[in-house]
């Protein structure tokens, strides 16, 4: 009875546990995050731990070069709040509530994604499911990106929402997941849902005044839900997403963090993030006509993002389980004609694409989980650098590039320790402010000492030998410890 209750589970639960436990296992190994991350891992810090108290939130400090919307912060903190609780009660350090907020999110997303495959098995059948989370699973970048509290990632939550009630019939349902998204997390979903609009349009599948009165009301309700949250929370009257659309797409100053080619998207970010599935993408909308209807808007939404100079790959994940879909129907007709003449052929290489997608995986999960060096100095700071008399504050000072790479509020021990991430001191006035201890980027600093360094990813080089690639990795990170402070000067440090 119990085997057959197991087997009953694995049967429904399988394909959850396994893209689950994938995504957990990358939060578990790579806990820390980067400055794209910081405003929701902040606002998820002060709402756990600050609460009602807004004047206490980092934000109000340092609000970044764009405002940001709390309603997924507030959502994920919600949920994550009773784990959180039994953190404290025990006293477990902050960081283990940093594990909590990215497992709900990953959680929140992958339930997201479970939908979709539910309305995918139903439409294209069992098999189809089963490719896309084999597909999914050997990629890299879905579940990395699932648990990181980032506004593309919220999106992402509500565009697979939307592709589920898309598979499932309910369009209007599936435009206003993709409004809600738009006005409320990542303005540019708009380059999403305009071409999707329009061939549900031109195929009949909606009413045109019907959707214009689900469009207008959805965006109006969104608008009320943002301006009012977020109001409360930044202390004066905004939408937060209008100004990430005035400053991003009318000023155009994203661009300053960097520009890449027209074609980048489709030359790098897309066979770097879906590996085999690229190829069977397009396989698959050649063998089924179906596929076409599926992946044309978000074909149209990667083509219209591509005018933008500045581009990441986190822009366009939106756009991932779509081409998966189309991928899954390929290798599903692969796999079935696998004993006839060339299908034989193209079993075989896409056997060795998925070996070889998977080795490609574990290389950047390697190169990814060496990219937060400021985490793991602070880690074995708290590790090595407490003092003798606990009643003495041991202030450390984090600076930008530091606070960019691995830390953040849930990084902090409680007393005796205190952090201060203050901007604009000059590196000779560091040694006045008293400061006990210094993260920092440079390996001197005058007043202090340099305790140790960490090291981060700096390139991959490949080479003739195994393994055929290697990661060079060099020191990113130091701290340095206060002269005129005797236990720390003489206390074993390893040395920069």
């Amino acid at each position: 009875m119990a085997a057959l209750n197991f087997s009953k589970f694995m049967q429904i639960y399988g394909y959850d546990l396994l893209l689950g436990s994938i995504a957990a296992f990358y939060v578990f190994m790579a806990p820390y995050t980067k400055v794209e991350e910081s405003f929701n891992i902040q606002a998820m810090h002060d709402i756990l731990y600050h609460r009602h108290h807004i004047e206490k939130y980092d934000h109000l400090e340092f609000p970044g070069v764009v405002p940001r919307t709390f309603i997924g912060a507030l959502l994920v903190s919600i949920l994550a709040s009773p784990v959180v609780l039994a953190i404290n009660l025990i006293h477990l350090p902050k960081i283990y509530s940093l594990y909590a907020v990215r497992l709900t999110l990953g959680g929140l997303i992958l339930c997201t994604l479970r939908f979709f495959r539910i309305q995918m098995r139903k439409k294209f059948g069992y098999q189809v499911e089963a490719f896309f989370t084999i597909l999914t699973a050997v990629q890299f970048h879905m579940l990395f990106y699932c648990s990181r509290p980032l506004p593309n990632v919220l999106a992402f939550g509500l565009a697979n929402l939307a592709y589920g009630f898309w598979l499932k019939g309910s369009f209007y349902a599936a435009l206003r997941c993709l409004i809600f998204a738009t006005i409320i997390f990542r303005c540019d979903m708009l380059l999403l849902i305009s071409p999707l609009g329009l061939e549900l349009l031109l195929s009949k599948s909606i009413s045109f005044w019907k959707a214009v009165r689900t469009c207008i009301a959805t965006t109006l309700f969104c608008i009320g839900f943002t301006v009012l949250v977020d109001s409360v929370m930044w202390r004066k009257l905004l939408w937060p997403e209008l100004e990430v659309f005035w400053f991003n797409s009318v000023l155009n100053r994203s661009s300053e963090w960097g520009t890449h080619p027209f074609h980048w998207y489709f030359t790098s970010a897309l066979p770097r993030s879906l590996l085999v599935a690229y190829p069977l993408f397009l396989l698959g909308a050649f063998l089924d006509r179906r596929v076409v209807f599926y992946i044309l808007p978000v074909l149209s939404f990667v083509t219209f993002y591509s005018k933008l100079p500045h581009k990441e790959l986190r822009f366009i994940i939106s756009s991932l389980p779509l081409f998966n879909l189309a991928a899954a129907v390929a290798a599903s007709r692969i796999y079935n004609n696998r004993k006839k003449g060339f299908w034989r052929y193209l079993n075989i290489a896409m056997l060795g694409s998925l070996i070889a997608s998977l080795g490609y995986t574990t290389v950047t999960f390697v190169a990814s989980y060496e990219n937060y060096p400021s985490g793991y100095a602070l880690k074995l700071l708290h590790r090595t650098g407490q003092i003798a008399n606990s009643s003495t504050e041991i202030w450390v000072h984090v600076d930008t590039l530091s606070a960019m790479n691995g830390i953040s509020r849930f990084c902090e021990n409680d007393y005796p320790w205190r952090y201060s991430k203050e901007e604009g001191i000059a590196l000779e006035q560091l040694h006045k402010r008293n400061f006990t201890y210094i993260v920092n980027e440079r390996s001197s600093i005058t007043g202090f000492k340099c305790l140790f360094s960490t090291n981060g990813f700096s390139r991959a080089k490949l080479r003739i030998g195994f393994p055929p690639i290697l990661l060079v990795k060099e020191p990113k990170v130091y701290i340095h410890g206060n002269v005129n402070n005797n236990e720390i000067v003489q206390k074993r440090w390893p040395g920069c």
